[in-house]
């Protein structure tokens, strides 16, 4: 899931595919202490990322999430402002991640298509660099959601987060990958998204 130094996707070439077929995380050495990877060595490419999130509440707040007329205010506004500074800090947030250009943020929130008690986030990011952006999408997804229910929580505290998942990326080794397309992510690429790796 993660688009930094959690690997196999972090190395080229022969140590790149040792880590693949051994299944090694690239990021812990062989004493057990974590590092950031080296990402060098790998090729400047544009990289995409999509993940999303999801609050469920009732279709009343909904309604007024939509309508703009919650006691606190605007929130799928505040959310979206939210994620989108989320992303960027990141690498403040998770201790391994590289900081990367970010050339591109969007977050979008709407009511679900298969719930009207739910608000659907989806968070897109771009970059031109090493390594994937996968982590500042879901970090801008999750923080948009975090956002949502601190708006809601007054109204409705068994509000719930999730899932908050990636949905596509492209760029990298690892090429591109899209979960509607792959049968919910059954059909990972080599490594796997959803296993705490690089995927280049």
């Amino acid at each position: 899931m993660s688009g930094h130094d959690q690997t196999p996707g972090a190395l080229r070439g022969g140590a790149h595919d040792d880590a693949r077929t051994s299944g090694r995380l690239t990021h812990v050495r062989d004493d057990g202490s974590a590092h950031m990877v080296d990402v060098s060595a790998k090729t400047i490419t544009s990289r995409v990322a999509v993940a999303s999130s999801r609050l469920t509440t009732t279709a009343a707040v909904v309604d007024q999430m939509l309508e703009g007329t919650l006691p606190k205010g605007d929130a799928l506004a505040v959310a979206r402002v939210a994620g989108i500074m989320a992303a960027k800090r990141t690498p403040n947030l998770v201790p391994l991640c590289h900081p990367l250009p970010l050339s591109g943020v969007s977050v979008d929130l709407e009511r679900a298509d298969d719930d009207p008690g739910a608000i659907a986030v989806r968070a897109r990011v771009k970059t031109t660099g090493v390594t994937g952006v996968e982590m500042e999408a879901l970090t801008a997804a999750s923080v948009a959601a975090l956002t949502l229910y601190d708006m809601v929580k007054a109204l409705d505290r068994d509000a719930v987060i999730g899932p908050t998942r990636v949905e596509q990326k492209s760029g990298g080794a690892s090429g591109d990958w899209d979960r509607e397309s792959d049968g919910d992510g059954a059909g990972e690429p080599a490594g796997g998204l959803g296993d705490g790796r690089d995927h280049g």
